[in-house]
Order: structure tokens, then sequence, then C-alpha cells
């Protein structure tokens, strides 16, 4: 263990000068540029990792040096891989939930549906309503992409369209939900890091989600070429194979349910999960045993290893259409692997980077530079996209900016409802467009494809954090207390700018 002899005393200040906490993030910045460089899409299969964890070293390195101690920032490190548990957990249920779903003819039915429903022409545009919408009714992103999310990809597979712009409006109408429900952690989360009352707080969301999902929808109907589309042969071709009555849906109903009564996520997600295995040894014994592909095995042994295997490793179709088996070979725990390995490493790195304090040294000159309404606004969401980047968790983006910036926006006559609604407009969004922070990293692994090829089509979670800089230039009453109903503490109280 090095010696802490020369390093600064616990009791001086060991908050980093601004070159020194610039370090790791730099060595951040360079190694991913590199890996990209080097690996391009298969960076997050592994030299990504690395490259986090390489610069986690660098941190410690720099907080060794400020005088913190080793066991100090290995906790650092826990603690903040200790957040990251529950979104381990509901990617390895996800990941269940796909092999089973696959397997029972679920995500054939929601193909089936979409082709007989939704228009080739305005898909993207529908694909993000459908998201928002039902998003907003249960309040949770992940849940709205591994479902509905899932089985709109497989739609968009099947009839041709892009798979990259499919994903964004998946996203796109996912987080407007996300950032507006009172279901959602998220909303609650950043009203209680500033400290506003939560329905105020989601009032002044819509002010700014409403236009920015109004203008989305603009342009994925533009991104949309209408064109001649015939499914008839598609759909009597998965009609014959699979079962597209009501049955199928029952999974779907189910998660959708427990989502809407506050089950937790991986409960909800897992028990769906237990539910595509159930569905596929009653509605479809055949598919489960062709893929178990063991006849000396008694049948109810045969049905049980099926659905195991659908849940572990995945399913693997062999329906003899590419196209089919080419959307249903997917799933398991186990694809979910690599994703968790660039979520650990991920926050381990953000946890030393909060511990040494160099979010805040970075952050504080543009705080202070900060004057106008607009620029306060501005300077909270670099904040907040930042840290997104650097601590490479949503919750700790929503919480250690809300904190930050509360008290200044106070003193500054700024409402809390400001606040919340900025770290909405900021942290929660832009988190999926971070391929290495735990939401980026799982939409990629869900959706399946990479975030830095959805990142251009999710036009909300783009467009928020400007719409949100542009409305308080525009109108800077908007983020006044006065409108707030929502008196400052006594060390809250404005002060001259």
């Amino acid at each position: 263990m090095p010696d802490n002899s020369d390093a600064p005393s616990p009791a001086e200040d060991r908050s980093p000068s601004f070159a020194m906490a610039l370090i790791p993030v730099v060595g951040l910045i360079v190694l991913l540029a590199l890996a990209y460089l080097l690996f391009g899409d298969e960076a997050a299969a592994g030299p990504n990792q690395i490259a986090l964890l390489f610069c986690a070293l660098m941190a410690t390195a720099v907080g060794w040096r400020l005088g913190f101690t080793m066991e100090e920032m290995r906790e650092a490190a826990i603690e903040s891989v200790n957040t990251g548990v529950t979104a381990i957990f509901i990617l390895l249920a996800v990941g269940s939930l796909i092999g089973t779903w696959a397997m029972s003819g679920t995500l054939m039915a929601m193909v089936y549906w979409g082709l007989m429903i939704l228009s080739p022409d305005y898909f993207y545009m529908t694909t993000a309503i459908i998201c928002a919408v039902v998003a907003l009714c249960i309040g949770s992103s992940w849940t709205v992409a591994g479902t509905i999310g899932i089985g709109l990809m497989g739609v968009a597979q099947q009839i041709g369209l892009n798979p990259a712009i499919t994903a964004g409006a998946v996203i796109s109408g996912a987080y407007f939900g996300d950032k507006s429900s009172p279901l959602s952690d998220a909303t609650n989360l950043a009203a209680a890091a500033a400290a506003a009352d939560l329905y105020a707080h989601i009032k002044a969301a819509f002010v700014t989600s409403v236009p920015t999902l109004v203008v989305t929808l603009v342009v994925l109907m533009l991104l949309g070429s209408p064109r001649d589309f015939d499914a008839t042969e598609i759909t009597n071709a998965i009609a014959q194979v699979f079962d597209v009555s009501f049955v199928p849906f029952i999974p779907l109903a189910l998660v959708l349910v427990l989502a809407l009564t506050r089950w937790p996520p991986f409960t909800t997600i897992f028990l769906g999960a237990l539910a595509g295995g159930v569905l596929a040894v009653f509605n479809q014994p055949d598919h489960v045993l062709a893929f178990v592909n063991e006849p000396e095995l008694p049948v109810g042994l045969g049905l049980l290893k099926g659905v195991w295997m659908a849940m572990a490793t995945g399913y693997e179709s062999a329906s003899g259409s590419e196209a089919v088996d080419q959307l249903l070979s997917r799933g398991g725990m186990e694809s979910m692997l690599t994703t968790i390995w660039l979520i650990l490493t991920a926050l381990a790195f953000g946890g030393v980077i909060e511990k040494t304090r160099v979010l805040e040294t970075l952050l504080d000159p543009v705080v202070q530079a900060a004057k106008a309404t607009w620029q306060m606004v501005a300077a909270l969401v670099v904040a907040g996209l930042g840290t997104n980047i650097l601590a490479s968790d949503q919750y700790i983006a929503i919480v250690l900016p809300g904190r930050m910036f509360r008290k200044v926006f106070l003193q500054r006559g700024l409402s809390r409802v400001a606040v919340s609604r900025t770290v909405g407009d900021s942290s929660t969004v832009t988190s999926a467009l971070i391929p290495w922070n735990s939401c980026g990293a799982y939409m990629a692994a869900t959706l399946g494809v990479a975030t830095i090829n959805y990142a251009p089509y999710a036009i909300f979670n783009l467009l928020n954090p400007l719409v949100a800089i542009g409305l308080a230039a525009l109108m800077p009453s908007l983020f006044q207390q006065s409108r707030a109903g929502d008196p400052p503490k006594p060390d809250e109280r404005p002060v001259e700018a």
C-alpha cells in the first residue's frame, strides 16, 4: 500500500486544483476515443471497461495525493458500485424476459400486430407516441424499452426500417414519460434533490417536455419514407407458426399491471420472464422441446430445461425463416454480462471521482461565471451532462448537481422547480446518450443497437436540454421564485448576483 506520509493531512482542504481534476477526465476522454478508434462498436465489449478501470486508478492517484486514504477511495468505489446493483439485477431479469418471450411467441405476437396496425410511413413517430404514453403511465423507461420496445424493434426489422432510428424513437418516447410521470424514480429524485413539491415539479416539467416531444414527433415523421409495403406474406407466415391471439400478450399484460401497481422493477420484469416461460410450456411446447433437442429426456424435464436455458443463455430459434430466426435467437442473462461489466467499471470510476471532489472542482468555475437566468440553467445542464459522463450513473447525475445548484439558484432568486425541472431536462434524459452510463449501456443491450448509433436519433433526449436553456433565455420569469410559491430558507434568500 502506498505511503501517505507526504500527502496533505485530512485536516487540510482536500479539493483538487483545476489542473489536477482534469487528469482523470482528460485521461478518460483520450482512452475512450482511442478505444473507439481501434475497436469501433466493439469498444463496449471490453476496451471501454479497461479504459474506465485505468482512469479509476488515475483518479485514485489524485485522491491519494490530496490526502485520501486508499481505504476511503476503495469504500467510495464499493459504495458507488452498490448503487448499481438494482440496475444489474434488472438487466439480468430483462435478459431472461427476452429469452422466454422469444420462445413463448409473445415477441412474435407483438411483431404480428405491429405489422397489422402500424403504418411504415409513420412508424417512427407512432413508436415514440406509444412509448411515451406507456412510460407516462408506468413511470419507467427501462420497463418500456425492455418490453414494448423490443417488440417495436422486431416490427422495424421485419419491414426493413432503420433499427437506429427505431431505437431513438423508443428512447425518445420512453424518456418523455420517465421524466414526467409521478411514478418515476427519476422524477421523484429530481424533485427531492431540489426540495421541490413533486406535483409542482411535474407541472413545470411539462412546460419543456411537451414542446420537445412535439418537435421530436415532427422530426420522426419526416424521417419516415412513404412507400408501398405489403405485410401480408410476413403476417401469414407468422400466423402459420405462432399463436397470434390475445394469449401471448398475457406476460406483457402482467408486466404492465405490476408496473402500474408499483411493484419493484426487478420483480416485475422477472415475473414477466417466468410468465413467458410458463406460457411457452403450455402454448408452444413443441418449440421448447425443439430448442432443447434432447428426445431422450422425459417431456416434463425437457420443458423445464428449455425454459431454464432460455432464461439463462437465451433462445435459439430454428423455424426455417432466416428473418424470424434472427429476431428470436436472443436473450438470456448471459447476453447481459458484458453490459454489467461496463456498468461495474463505470460506477467504480464514478465513485472515486465523486469522493475526490473532481466534479465540484470542474463545475465551480461554470457556476461562478453564470449570471443571467439562462446562464444558470445552462450551467446546470452542463453539470448534469458532465456528471452523467463522469459518474456514469443517472441517479448520481440527478442528486449531485441538484444539491450543488439548489442553494445558488435560490440565492439568485430562482425557484426550486427551476432546479428540479432543469435536472430532469439534462441529467435524466442525457443518461441514455452515454455508452458507458448505466442507462446508455442498458438501452444498447436491450434494443440491440449501439448507443453511438441510436444517439443521433434520440431526438427528445438531444433537444430537451436545449429547450430548457432556450426557455430560460426567452421567458426567465418562469424560473423566478414568485411563480413557485416556495420561499427560500434563511441561508437561501436572494443575493445580488
